[in-house]
């Protein structure tokens, strides 16, 4: 995940370790399932300083943030864009973007509030219905999970992101390696030259290792 982190506070209270913070976030995320991709393009965030002042010692330990911080970090982010949505309720374009922002920051339960709200103005979006079927599997909603992104290959069977994310689901979610490699081994299929090919490739052969079923072979 290689989303860029934006200052939250322009008094500075977040900027000197915003960069960590937002990396840390983002690792937790993809330790949860593995590999996880985003559907849909990140919110537009910009990049806190990396380095401070010379004269501020940096602590020995930085301080994870508690989910309450994180809520309110993403709702001060969010905040221009919903002044926005107020005044243009309809545009499915806002309302994923501040889904992708409460997404980034574990507030995945409004995250698939507002990727909900996108998908009634425009169902055929894949990419927002990829990012809902990942938050509602953060919740626990497996099978809610799998039914998003089976409805997204209905609008387009050949979405990469859709295919990755379903393989990845089924297997830690459902244990079911048959239907995980299927997934990814028609992604290979469509796309050869896929840029996380190895990637698949070790997910499929590590599957393949977690059960005694008949696999099926790649063409």
């Amino acid at each position: 995940m290689n989303d860029k982190v934006e200052s939250a506070n322009q008094n500075g209270k977040w900027q000197s370790w915003q960069v960590y913070v937002m990396a840390a976030v983002c690792l937790l995320v993809g330790v949860m399932v593995g590999y996880l991709v985003r559907g849909s393009a990140p919110a537009a965030i910009s990049q806190a300083p990396a380095t401070q002042p010379a004269q501020t010692a940096a602590p020995a330990q930085k301080q994870m943030p508690t989910l309450d911080d994180m809520k309110r970090m993403a709702d001060k982010q969010a905040e221009p864009l919903l002044t926005k949505v107020k005044a243009d309720p309809n545009n499915a374009d806002l309302l994923n973007q501040v889904g992708n922002i409460y997404r980034m920051t574990h507030q995945f339960q409004t995250a698939a509030t507002y990727y909900q709200k996108s998908l009634d103005l425009n169902p055929k979006n894949v990419g927002p219905r990829t990012d809902l079927a990942s938050c509602l599997y953060y919740q626990g909603d497996v099978d809610g999970a799998i039914a998003q992104l089976e409805k997204s290959l209905t609008y387009d069977p050949k979405h990469a992101g859709t295919l990755l994310n379903l393989g990845l689901i089924l297997w830690k979610g459902k244990n079911d390696a048959v239907g995980a490699v299927a997934s990814w081994q028609k992604l290979l299929k469509l796309y050869p030259n896929y840029e996380h090919k190895d990637t698949v490739e070790k997910l499929i052969a590590e599957a393949k290792t977690h059960t005694g079923k008949a696999l099926p072979q790649s063409e």
